[in-house]
């Protein structure tokens, strides 16, 4: 009997997750104010979706509960209320291995490091750390290579990272989140501060990575950012889900000015590229 059981464990161990994350009334307070309500929602990998809304809306804090940065307040009976990939206890190096981030937070800490090169910020990822762990290795130093060259970068290898304009910062930093060919990647409004030429080209290569079978989930308040390939949006407004659906569901003038508290219009320019506008 207890051989049944254990066998019964191994299978359930080595079943492949197919949540990306799950919230069960997830609820993270700062202070007295609550950031996140008692959220319930599930990611599924395979499914690109995009986590739309204000400022404020509680956006950040829930890509912090999915990088396991913050930690939800427990529930009285034990339940755990975030699982990442099916697993409630993550050690966060281990968990680094799996989820690649794209922050503009990670940016910033990149570039107070003068000496950093290309190659170091990629290779880092291997600590998930920003440290020049490629300088005295040839090996670690050809798969960063091999990681740029995938996104167009080769030539960035040598430069120094503080150096490089925003567009060839954002190439290095999806080339990191990408060395370990993680399951999902997850991208914290991506193309912030880059100009209209290299946001187009960005989100490009982002099509090219979600078409190549990693799951995306994208979170941002620009809808410029929201490529074809994301088909599921989840709408956040005052730490709560407004709405959770296909992207033609809930992009509604409707329900984005309830999000935006405003009364605001989508259009489509002639690429297909949508906007927010003021209504009226």
């Amino acid at each position: 009997m207890s051989h049944s059981c254990d066998g019964a464990a191994r299978s359930r161990m080595n079943r492949s997750p197919t949540q990306l994350l799950e919230l069960d009334r997830a609820t993270v307070r700062r202070g007295a104010h609550v950031v996140l309500d008692a959220l319930d929602l599930t990611i599924p990998l395979g499914r690109h979706t995009a986590i739309l809304g204000a400022n404020g809306s509680g956006k950040s804090t829930l890509m912090q509960l999915l990088t396991r940065e913050l930690h939800p307040l427990a529930h009285d009976d034990g339940r755990a209320p975030v699982r990442v990939l099916g697993a409630h206890l993550w050690d966060v190096r281990s968990l680094r291995g799996q989820l690649g981030i794209v922050t503009q937070r990670l940016h910033e800490d990149l570039r107070t490091v003068p000496s950093l090169t290309a190659s170091a910020v990629v290779a880092g990822a291997t600590l998930g750390a920003i440290a020049d762990t490629s300088a005295e290795d040839p090996a670690l130093h050809a798969q960063a290579l091999a990681a740029l060259q995938r996104m167009q970068a080769a030539h960035l290898v040598a430069r120094r990272y503080a150096t490089l304009s925003a567009g060839e910062a954002r190439c290095v930093l999806l080339a990191r989140a990408l060395f370990h060919a993680p399951a999902a990647l997850l991208l914290d409004e991506p193309s912030s501060g880059l100009d209209v030429v290299a946001r187009a080209h960005l989100m490009t290569q982002i099509g090219g990575i979600a078409r190549g079978g990693t799951t995306l989930v994208l979170v941002t308040h620009h809808l410029e950012e929201l490529i074809p390939e994301i088909s599921h949006v989840v709408l956040l407004r005052a730490g709560r889900v407004l709405a959770d659906g296909p992207r033609d569901l809930v992009l509604t003038d409707a329900l984005l000015s309830q999000a935006f508290d405003a009364p605001v219009h989508i259009r489509t320019d002639a690429h297909g590229t949508l906007a927010l506008t003021m209504a009226g």
